[in-house]
């Protein structure tokens, strides 16, 4: 005990948070897998997978502002947007992986 918060510690932990929620995403293999593979056969269970994901990127990105760690250097604009946002909406799901194909398929939409 009384050690300072690490930032190197927290940031690493949050790329690794980063790279699980974007994997569940994809709905790629992830550590949840492994604890409950008996779900892999029901459809909610990527919904659960996205849900863990996402609410352990938010608990280390919100550790991170309390601790004035530089957190949104990871992060895209619109994916430190939805951070702070903290909901998980269609949205976020959608549009996570921000590209210019999206872009300008979103701006096509709304003429």
């Amino acid at each position: 005990m009384g050690k300072e918060p690490n930032a190197e510690f927290f940031i690493e932990k949050l790329q690794a948070a980063k790279v699980t929620f974007e994997r569940a995403l994809d709905c790629k293999h992830t550590e949840f897998d492994d604890l409950y593979p008996y779900m892999l056969e029901h459809p909610q269970f990527f919904w659960y997978k996205r849900y863990v994901g996402w609410s352990e990127l938010l608990t280390i990105a919100g550790l991170c502002e309390e601790l004035s760690f530089p957190w949104r250097d990871l992060f895209t604009p619109q994916q430190v947007g939805y951070i702070e946002q903290r909901v998980m909406s269609a949205k976020v799901l959608d549009f996570w992986f921000e590209t210019n194909d999206t872009k300008e398929h979103a701006q096509a939409d709304q003429k």
